[in-house]
Order: structure tokens, then C-alpha cells, then sequence
């Protein structure tokens, strides 16, 4: 019987690994759209980017130490897909695996199996648009991946992320079309199963984009990023991020609340960007760094930016002010 693996499994890193060398091309400014068709086992991404260079094709598919990318750039140093090995990982871990580069009329087509190169095809005067396309069928060796079956559960909120975190980029999967114009607020918002006790908190600065808002339930919920990457076991950032919202929010009532109390029932997002992300694990899905660059820390960049802008927020809106501190001294009460 096919399984529906968990959402970190591999055959959706696969997906995850191609998707981010085309979201590294939005975020250099290269490409609005990206489309996606998964038909059974098939997955196949198409991106409006730059292309790989044709002569660099197939090495930059299948050699390790030749990414396309350069160092020099922020937004490079800034991006997951950073050194290419994840395109070269889904190449030997898929039984079909295609490749095609279109850059100003010319073309190039390569085709593996499990890494080792098929075909290789060059054209000339073609009428398509610039950009890559990459078709991969994972592996079927069940010691690999088991009996498998995309869930469509999973990859739909995957694309809708990278639509979350890249406002402006449109995402179509399988001729549906994501796209969001607020980031993390429209995160939030798809994601909220209550009525939020005020609207939600906005707010964004150069590499941090933080929301925040209140509902009834006993927990906390996080949803965290860095570099675009779904950090679903959290990390520093997060961490830092919960302990700036408690500082901040003691210093603005002037009370020494229990932390505890001014979070639970927290519903907040934070995306940071990074130079040089170090992730506790191949997934990415717990950030593990200190720094988000050289000399500046994690807790220090997260505490300065809320202790100023969610501290100023408060200030302009008395009735959200009003309500979260309700809200508190309830959590108090039920403690």
C-alpha cells in the first residue's frame, strides 16, 4: 500500500531543494512566477529566472563545488540554496531526472538516472522564455523512499509559504494559483482557526518580519523562518522572539508579569534573514546560530527590534494595548 509520509520526509525536501534555487532567482529579481505540476509521482518546476548558464549545465546538476551562485552578493549570502548541493542530491536520488536551461533563444536539455547522465541535447532559435525547468521522479526503490504517494495536504501549504515569505511571487500548482501581498499577516490570518482578540501586529524592518495577536487556546503557536526556510522545530530565532515579547511587554505596562502569562495563547509569526544560516539539521528545520551576522547577535537583533517597534505599536493603538493586557492579567488569574 503507498504511505503518506510526514511532511519532512524526503521526497518533499526534493521538492523543497529545486524550489529554492528558483525562489533565490525571485529574490534576486529574476522571475514573478513559478509553476509546479505534480502528476503521480512526476514533479516538475518551471521558473522565469536567468537559467543556469548552458555550458555549466550538467556539472552544475551533478558535480559538487560548482553552484551557480556568487558569494559577493547579499542576497545570495542571504538564501538557502546557497551552495547548490541540493539540486545535485535530488539528481542522484531520483530515477528520471531533467533538466532544461533556456537563456536568450538558445537551449539545453540534460537527462540523468540516479545521477549518471542520459542525454544532452543543445538548441538553437527556441521561442520559450528564459528560465529552468527540472522534472524529477524520486527514486523507486522502496529502501529509498518506501512505497510513496505525494499528499497534497503538505506540498499545498509548502507553496503557500514560499508565497507568504516572497510577497509578489505568484506560485501556480497544478494551474492553481498563491499569491500574497501582506507576507506573514496573510500567513497568520489563512492560519487562524478563532477569532483573533485584536488584529494582528505587523510589523516589518530590514531582514525581520515579526505578527503577533492573541486567541483564546492554552498554548503557544509559532510559525518561524529564516531565510525563507520553514524552521517548524524553531530555534534561536524563535527563541530570542519569545523572550523579547515578554521583555518588551513588562517594560510597556511597567509590571513584572510572568512570562508565561503574556504568552499563552500567542499566535505570532517572525521570519528573520540571516548572512551564513547554520541549521541544527540537514532538513533546516531547526535555525542553530547565534548571530544572524558577524558581531551581532540573534537575541540582541530580535530584542532591539521589538523593544522599539512593538513598543511604539502599543503606544499608537491604547485598545489593542488594552486588550492584551486583559488578556494577561486573565492568563494570571487562571494560573
Amino acid at each position: 500500500m503507498e504511505r503518506t509520509h510526514p511532511s519532512d520526509d524526503g521526497m518533499y525536501v526534493l521538492i523543497k531543494e529545486v524550489m529554492d534555487n528558483s525562489i533565490d532567482e525571485y529574490m534576486m529579481g529574476h522571475g514573478k512566477t513559478i509553476e509546479v505540476t505534480i502528476e503521480g509521482r512526476r514533479v516538475t518546476i518551471r521558473d522565469y529566472g536567468r537559467g543556469i548558464p548552458l555550458n555549466k549545465l550538467s556539472d552544475a546538476v551533478s558535480k559538487m563545488n560548482t553552484g551557480g551562485k556568487f558569494e559577493d552578493s547579499t542576497t545570495f549570502r542571504k538564501s538557502v540554496g546557497l551552495n547548490g548541493v541540493g539540486v545535485k542530491a535530488v539528481n542522484a536520488l531520483s530515477s528520471e531526472f531533467t533538466v532544461r536551461s533556456v537563456r536568450d533563444g538558445q537551449a539545453r536539455t540534460v537527462s540523468f538516472s540516479r545521477g549518471y547522465e542520459l542525454s544532452d541535447r543543445w538548441e538553437e532559435g527556441v521561442q520559450e522564455k528564459n528560465g529552468l525547468w527540472v522534472s524529477f521522479v524520486p527514486d523507486d526503490d522502496e529502501k529509498i523512499f518506501g512505497n510513496y504517494a505525494y499528499n497534497y495536504e503538505f506540498v499545498e501549504p509548502m507553496f503557500r509559504r514560499y508565497t507568504y515569505l516572497n510577497p509578489g511571487l505568484t506560485v501556480k500548482f497544478n494551474g492553481k494559483a498563491f499569491l500574497s501581498k501582506n507576507g506573514l499577516l496573510d500567513l497568520l490570518n489563512d492560519n487562524l482557526s478563532e477569532e483573533p482578540l485584536y488584529p494582528p501586529i505587523h510589523l516589518t524592518g530590514e531582514d525581520i518580519e515579526v505578527v503577533i495577536t492573541h486567541g483564546t487556546g492554552y498554548g503557544e503557536s509559532y510559525f518561524s523562518f529564516v531565510n525563507g526556510q520553514y524552521t517548524s522545530q524553531g530555534g534561536t530565532h524563535q527563541a530570542a522572539f519569545r523572550e523579547a515579547i515578554a521583555k518588551t511587554v513588562k517594560e510597556f505596562y511597567h509590571k513584572d508579569y510572568d512570562p508565561s502569562d503574556i504568552r499563552t495563547s500567542i499566535i505570532a509569526a517572525i521570519s528573520i534573514k540571516v548572512t551564513d544560516p547554520i541549521f541544527e539539521n540537514q532538513m533546516k528545520t531547526k535555525y542553530g546560530s547565534k548571530e544572524v551576522e558577524p558581531g551581532v547577535s540573534v537575541n540582541n537583533f530580535v530584542a532591539d527590534f521589538l523593544t522599539k517597534h512593538l513598543d511604539d505599536y502599543l503606544h499608537k493603538h491604547a485598545e489593542t494595548a488594552q486588550i492584551l493586557q486583559k488578556k494577561i492579567v486573565e492568563n494570571e488569574k487562571e494560573r
